[in-house]
């Protein structure tokens, strides 16, 4: 009547269920950012709990991670000058350089572009980052990956 459960049927379960994630064809928003060194435990407890409430407030918004990243992550920044120089086509530019150093992160999973741009105009959104925006210094580095 039961069937004996091996190691081996266990491993072939596993992998037939990441197969079936493999290749998502949704759109994943992540952003890196800098913390407020002065954030308290109860702002950040804050921001945690409001970001795990997003994708039960805004319709195509699936799941959420954040958190520490394993190795900051640094970016370089140059001034507007220097950019529409490099922007122009230049190889090298000469202009001043600042490092920020990228230590948290947020990835949200949406259904499609559509539903981040409802994420965007979101009532929920923008009560989020009244929450968010203490905890985060000014500036962050965004991306957008669209599944294939």
């Amino acid at each position: 009547m039961f069937k004996r459960v091996t190691q081996t049927s266990v491993v072939t379960l596993l992998l037939s269920l990441s197969l079936a994630w493999a290749g998502e064809k949704k759109l994943m928003h992540c952003f890196v950012f800098t913390p407020v060194e002065s954030a308290t435990q109860a702002e950040w407890q804050a921001f945690f709990k409001a970001t795990d409430e997003l994708p039960k407030q805004i319709p195509g918004l699936h799941r959420v991670w954040y958190g520490k990243l394993l190795k900051p992550l640094a970016i370089f920044t140059t001034d507007a000058e220097t950019r529409k120089k490099l922007a122009a086509g230049e190889k090298q530019a000469t202009g001043p350089v600042q490092r920020l150093m990228r230590e948290w992160g947020v990835c949200m999973e949406f259904e499609d572009e559509a539903a981040l741009k409802v994420y965007a105009d979101h009532p929920a959104h923008r009560e989020w980052e009244k929450v968010y925006f203490k905890v985060r210094q000014p500036g962050t580095t965004t991306f957008d990956i669209v599944g294939q």
